[in-house]
């Protein structure tokens, strides 16, 4: 049994249950800054930026048989995002540099990618790529009128992603028609 076959209906309840994770820890690290606490709040984020490198890496793979190139693209967005993330909770960026458009661009991708890879349904493709276009709207200056419907429909894309992967997984017959 080669690494291909064996992988993907582990690997897709795997990425559910860390994108699980890493929703629940985002949003404890959020509730601890709201709270007047931000310096545990900030270690929780920094936790949280440790489960999105390691959903990124699985990602990565299930993604490489749809386009192994795209995929690596979308995996160096995500990275160079989580690391901008990680380093402006130590204050050592300027606040113009958001990491929310490298995970636009991520998003944009992994939607791109699950839109042509035959193993998950389109609609949650679909969704991705308006997640990304959502927050590439969300850092402009215009956006403070739409940031919460622009957050919603972030939560929307990504939670339906999540949900799918915790519960169907994906069809793995069809991963490996289109792994080589």
């Amino acid at each position: 049994m080669t690494l291909h076959t064996a992988a993907p209906p582990r690997t897709s309840r795997t990425i559910g249950i860390v994108y699980l994770a890493y929703f629940l820890i985002a949003i404890l690290g959020e509730t601890l800054h709201s709270h007047g606490l931000p310096s545990v709040g900030n270690a929780v984020s920094l936790i949280g930026y440790g489960f999105y490198v390691a959903l990124t890496l699985l990602f990565y793979n299930l993604f490489k048989p749809v386009n192994a190139s795209l995929s690596l693209i979308a995996a160096c967005f995500s990275l160079a995002g989580c690391v901008i993330g990680a380093l402006g909770v130590f204050h050592l960026l300027p606040s113009a540099v958001s990491p929310l458009l490298l995970f636009a661009g991520y998003c944009l991708l992994i939607g791109y990618l699950i839109i042509r890879s035959i193993f998950l349904p389109r609609v949650l493709g679909a969704l991705m790529v308006l997640a990304g276009l959502g927050w590439v709207v969300f850092s402009l200056p215009v956006a403070s009128h739409f940031s919460s419907y622009l957050e919603a429909l972030g939560i929307l894309a990504e939670g339906s992603l999540m949900l799918w992967l915790l519960i169907a997984g994906i069809n793995v017959a069809r991963w490996k028609r289109q792994a080589p």
